[in-house]
C-alpha cells in the first residue's frame, strides 16, 4: 500500500532523495515525538527529558553499528539500554523514520522485526517470536501504526498501515490495514474507509493527524 500524502504533509515529514543518515534520523524522531506529545513544550523537552526518545536514539545508534560491521559493540550497548531503560530493542531490529516510543518502559522489539515509517509504541509492548528458530521470526509493521500499551503481537505476522492494536491485546495473526484490533485474541472492532474516493482510505489517528493511503 503506497502513501499518498498531501504536500503539507510531505513538508513535514521532511523528504529527501536518497537514505537519510543518523542525525537526520534522529532529529525526525524527536520531532515526530515532539508533535505527538502534549506535555512537551519544545523539541528541546523531548531530547532532554523524554526515556522514550532516548531509547529511540540509543536504538539508531545501536544499529548503525551493526549494519556497517560493530555486532559485538552494538549488542554490548543494547544490553547497557536495556539496564538503564528497561526496554530491549534488538540492534538488528529494521525500523523506519518518525518512530516514537511513548514512555518507552517494558518495550521488547525483537532481531528480525520490521517497523514501517510513522509508527508509534506505547510502554510494555512486545514484539516477539513464537518460539522458532532461524528465519523470519519476528512481526512486520507497515507504516503509520499504533501499538497500545502492553500489547503483544508474537511471530512473523503482518500488521498492515494505518492499524491500531488496543492496549493489552494478543496478536497472532495478520492484521488487514486501516482496522483497529483489540483483545485475546485480538479481532478487528472498526475499518476505517474514506467515503469520497473508492481507490483510497482514509485514516486519522490519535493525534488527529490525518493521512490518505492508495489502496
Amino acid at each position: 500500500m503506497e502513501a499518498v500524502a498531501t504536500p503539507s504533509a510531505r513538508s513535514a515529514r521532511g523528504e529527501k532523495n536518497g537514505p537519510l543518515g543518523l542525525r537526520d534520523l534522529i532529529r525526525e524522531d524527536a520531532q515526530a515525538a515532539f508533535e505527538r506529545d502534549p506535555s512537551a513544550e519544545s523539541v528541546s523537552d523531548i531530547t532532554r527529558f523524554s526515556v522514550g526518545f532516548r531509547i529511540v536514539r540509543a536504538y539508531r545508534r545501536q544499529h548503525w553499528l551493526y549494519e556497517h560491521g560493530h555486532r559485538t559493540l552494538a549488542l554490548w550497548l543494547a544490553m547497557r539500554t536495556r539496564v538503564r531503560y528497561g526496554a530491549d530493542i534488538h540492534p538488528a531490529a529494521q525500523i523506519g523514520r518518525r518512530f516514537t516510543i511513548d514512555h518507552g518502559i517494558g518495550v521488547v522489539i525483537g532481531g528480525t522485526a520490521i517497523i514501517g515509517d510513522d509508527c508509534l509504541i506505547y510502554q510494555g509492548a512486545t514484539l516477539g517470536m513464537t518460539g522458532k528458530h532461524g528465519g523470519k521470526r519476528h512481526p512486520t509493521l507497515g507504516s503509520g501504526v499504533m501499538v497500545g500499551a502492553g500489547s503483544i503481537l508474537l511471530g512473523a505476522i503482518t500488521v498492515g498501515d494505518g492499524v491500531r492494536v488496543g492496549a493489552g491485546s494478543v496478536v497472532v495473526d495478520d492484521v488487514p490495514a486501516n482496522t483497529t484490533v483489540v483483545g485475546n485474541p485480538a479481532r478487528v472492532v472498526r475499518t476505517r474507509e474514506c467515503p469520497l474516493f473508492d481507490d483510497f482510505v482514509c485514516v486519522t489517528d490519535d493525534f488527529g493527524k490525518s493521512w490518505v493511503l492508495e489502496k
